[in-house]
């Protein structure tokens, strides 16, 4: 079953956030938007040696995978750091990830960490290797972020006020399968949680959980054949419930739809579409290890409990 995870203290006036690049390679000028955005919230955003660093010889990379792992172990152990946000996706998560120091992450206690597409890698990590809540939510250089007030102000309330966002996603969520469920949220991009399986550290199955994907940039086909890798898997076993959310330059939405249908209607759960969350112009934040009720006919993904303790 899916375990309910630790979560987090929320945030305060005044609060130190480290900003990482666990992934792609960072533009200056949107990292200083974004740092902008951090401060008129009142909080004191400090961005790690590397986030500004370009692989050598691989051009997608933030730096080498060292530095980027022991940025994150870094940020984590500061005692002035209460959070740690992604300055961006793209790839690199996966080589990083475990060349991050684990234990002296655990030692550290628990923080709020905040990021999403690529960053998948990393909310699994902190799932299975901490027990610790997360935030799927906009990156301090993300263009849903630096444009779009709804996006900002879902992780503003979700950092301060979190008991005001305990019913998530946007007003354009619908039933692709019909029916009510109750589980631990889980998931981020397909892409990733289909890269995980078989590596020593991933979760077995999403069994008991309501499970949220999106994706980004993959055709029909693509999210078909990650899809099915899933099921063959056996990692779908079990499921309570899916949530949907973006499906950006996927192709036309009525051919994704066909395959999410075909793909995931059979297991018999219910399944809520457009939710929004992700890779969308207008992204809310969605938490990661969370009790939550999930209902199509409402159209809700409504948390237990907030977000941040």
């Amino acid at each position: 079953m899916t375990p309910e995870l630790l979560r987090p203290r929320r945030l305060s006036p005044g609060a130190r956030v480290a900003v990482v690049a666990p992934s792609g390679p960072v533009p200056e000028d949107r990292l200083r938007a974004g740092l902008d955005i951090l401060r008129g919230w009142d909080l004191d955003p400090v961005v790690a040696p590397h986030v500004l660093d370009t692989h050598p010889t691989l051009g997608h990379l933030a730096g080498s995978d060292a530095d980027r792992a022991r940025d994150l172990t870094e940020a984590w152990c500061d005692p002035s750091v209460s959070a740690v946000v992604c300055a961006r996706g793209g790839y690199g998560a996966q080589r990083m990830v475990d060349l991050v120091d684990w234990t002296a992450i655990r030692a550290a206690g628990p923080k709020v960490f905040v990021g999403y597409s690529d960053v998948t890698a990393l909310h699994e990590a902190f799932a299975r290797r901490v027990g610790l809540a997360t935030l799927h939510g906009p990156m301090v250089a993300a263009a849903a972020f630096l444009k779009d007030t709804r996006t900002q102000e879902s992780l503003r309330a979700t950092l301060f006020a979190p008991e005001s966002v305990r019913t998530l996603g946007l007003e354009s969520a619908r039933a692709l399968v019909p029916g009510r469920a109750r589980g631990v949220t889980l998931g981020g991009c397909l892409a990733l949680l289909a890269a995980d399986l078989g590596t020593p550290h991933a979760r077995r199955s999403a069994r008991g959980g309501l499970l949220l994907l999106e994706d980004t940039g993959e055709e029909p086909y693509r999210l078909d054949r990650m899809l099915t890798q899933l099921l063959r898997s056996g990692w779908l076993d079990g499921v309570a419930g899916i949530g949907l959310g973006s499906w950006e330059e996927c192709g036309p939405y009525e051919d994704v739809r066909a395959v999410l249908l075909d793909r995931l209607g059979p297991l018999g759960v219910p399944v809520l579409e457009q939710l929004g969350f992700g890779h969308h112009e207008s992204a809310p934040t969605i938490p990661l290890g969370l009790p939550a009720v999930l209902d199509t006919e409402s159209a809700t993904l409504t948390l237990d409990v907030p977000a941040l303790a």
